[in-house]
């Protein structure tokens, strides 16, 4: 089993699943993304929770709309449909961790 993961090895999404990791309880997107780059709409039956390092932020919680900055983190509610873009001028940097062994996630938004 590897201990040491790099980026590169996470392939194009940057999705790390415990699954493929000795069965890890955790995964997460190691997001690096563009102004104007982010998700389409979708749900996850468990809370997602979002670690902002870098830059800006305008997540979709439902019918709310939230602006966030890095140093922060945000919590997702489970069931409630999500997306996020980047809002600000230079690169998005965050960690998004799913509390399971695998992503479950349901598109809404072609």
């Amino acid at each position: 089993m590897d201990y040491v993961i790099s980026r590169e090895q996470l392939g194009p999404g940057h999705l790390f699943q415990g699954n493929a990791y000795g069965d890890v309880p955790i995964s997460f997107f190691w997001v690096q993304a563009q102004p104007g780059q982010g998700p389409r709409l979708h749900v996850h039956p468990y809370e997602e929770i979002f670690v902002v390092q870098e830059g800006q932020a305008t997540f979709i919680l439902g019918d709310t709309s939230i602006e966030v900055e890095a140093e922060h983190v945000v919590i997702g509610p489970a069931h409630v449909s999500h997306k996020f873009i980047n809002s600000g001028k230079g690169p998005l940097k965050m960690i998004n961790i799913h509390p399971g062994k695998e992503v479950i996630q349901q598109w809404l938004e072609d």
